[in-house]
């Protein structure tokens, strides 16, 4: 059995993580097969958005067992390496050029909480449950703190990260963690209905822009505002605003 599972809709690539048995557990061959998944889309000029979601009754459960085996007997270079990997996935979903959406459902814990919170954009169903247990076993949620500390304030990260417990969706809405909330009979539909929504805009202006939202994360405000300049010079350039340019004038 394929460790993902790749469907497209129209100008939407769905790559579905296919451990249902396992909740969706990341594994070293899963982990991989995503970050193979997201290269062949990033190269398929057609798409206009990713989204990344779980087979069975919950989107992922984290790291599995075999996995946690090995780090506790590994050595600090070898689970340096392992760490690597996931850090690897996290940045690669943001490099890709479209749109990366985490369609949650059920439960997304630990190192899928962190899968979910690395995408672009998250939708969940109104019944999720989030979380950050490692600290409860003596790990740290460590590689998700750079991307959760860019989302919230320090002290509701240090809250979430250090405390273990799992929030409801709608807390997650609240904090700005999630994107929106949508029933859970619909929500096959509805998310495609989103992801839908980046084919009515620009493909090239949409790249662009999530580059420079995630280019300018560490720049004082002077150097974020020079980049956009030189974004929005490049985007001047480009075959879509000219054909947008010409078509706005006929009007």
């Amino acid at each position: 059995m394929s460790n993902v599972l790749i469907s497209d809709h129209e100008t939407t690539r769905f790559i579905t993580m296919n451990r249902p048995e396992k909740r969706n557990a990341l594994n070293d061959a899963l982990i991989a097969d995503l970050k193979a998944a997201l290269r062949e889309a990033d190269a398929e000029e057609t798409l206009r958005a990713i989204v990344i979601r779980g087979a069975g009754k919950d989107f992922c459960s984290g790291a599995d067992l075999s996995a946690l085996q090995k780090i506790a007997s590994a050595s600090f270079e070898e689970n340096v390496e392992d760490a690597r990997s996931l850090a690897e996935l996290f940045e690669l979903i943001r490099k890709v050029r479209v749109p990366v959406i985490a369609a949650v459902h059920g439960r997304a814990l630990a190192g899928g909480c962190g899968l979910a919170t690395a995408c672009d954009l998250v939708l969940a169903t109104n019944t999720v449950r989030f979380g950050y247990p490692e600290v409860k076993i003596g790990f740290v949620p460590a590689m998700v703190a750079a991307i959760l500390r860019r989302n919230l304030g320090e002290k509701k990260s240090f809250e979430l990260l250090t405390q273990g417990f799992e929030y409801s969706a709608e807390e997650a809405l609240q904090l700005g963690l999630v994107n929106q909330l949508f029933d859970e009979e619909n929500f096959d539909a509805a998310v495609t209905e989103y992801a839908s929504r980046y084919a009515a805009v620009s493909r090239s202006a949409v790249a662009m822009t999530k580059s420079l939202i995630y280019d300018i994360d560490a720049q004082d405000f002077a150097s974020a505002i020079e980049k956009g300049v030189v974004a929005n010079a490049n985007a001047r350039m480009t075959e879509d605003c000219r054909r947008g340019i010409a078509k706005f004038l006929e009007k």
